[in-house]
């Protein structure tokens, strides 16, 4: 008898042990689905704010007057727009990016608008350019510092425009500086992605 009552007790036990592991193991099943849940909503709802303000930043651009241009794309990621296309001059890529700089949300603003060829603009533009362009490959190729097989360079107007993907923030400004100080050179572009 006592061992049958000492038997129940164990098998209690156990069962109470299988209980509370089961009820446990549920509870951080629900936290788990629970955090689940709040992280798709926040992706939700980053989504629906980055649309809000892809929004904004069009209006913003179609209400400036000193924007002519109609071919610019705009896109947001986590509040970060980047702005491409095709702007009739420096200034009015400027002022796009002024204008989408103020509207509510934004947190910075990405230029990769680019200036369209104008109908006046010379062979020797271009040639400049493209001697501009060759410069600076010329000196990034010779620098220690700039994977120079990852930068890409374009020249418009003496503006260039640095594109690819770099190791670390060294590596981009660095590669910034090289450009900056070749002759012809009016400005610089950065638009280095750094690798994670």
């Amino acid at each position: 008898m006592k061992n049958s009552k000492f038997a129940y007790s164990m098998m209690a036990v156990v069962l109470g042990t299988a209980l509370m592991s089961g009820s446990a193991l549920a509870a951080s099943t629900t936290d788990s689905a629970g955090a689940k849940i709040d992280s798709s909503m926040k992706k939700v709802d980053n989504y629906m704010g980055d649309s809000a303000i892809t929004a904004k930043v069009k209006s913003a651009l179609v209400d400036d007057k000193a924007i002519k241009s109609s071919d610019i794309s705009v896109t947001t990621n986590a509040g970060i727009v980047t702005l491409s296309g095709f702007v009739g001059s420096q200034a009015e890529a400027e002022q796009a990016v002024a204008a989408a700089t103020k509207v509510e949300g934004v947190k910075s603003v990405s230029d990769k608008l680019h200036t369209k060829d104008s109908k006046d603009q010379s062979v020797k533009g271009y040639a400049g350019d493209s001697a501009t362009t060759a410069s600076v490959k010329a000196k990034l190729l010779a620098d220690d510092i700039v994977p120079s097989r990852n930068v890409k360079v374009e020249t418009t107007d003496g503006v260039v425009q640095l594109s690819g993907a770099v190791k670390d923030q060294a590596q981009s400004d660095r590669a910034e500086s090289v450009a900056k100080n070749v002759a012809g050179v009016k400005s610089v572009k950065t638009d280095l992605q750094v690798a994670p």
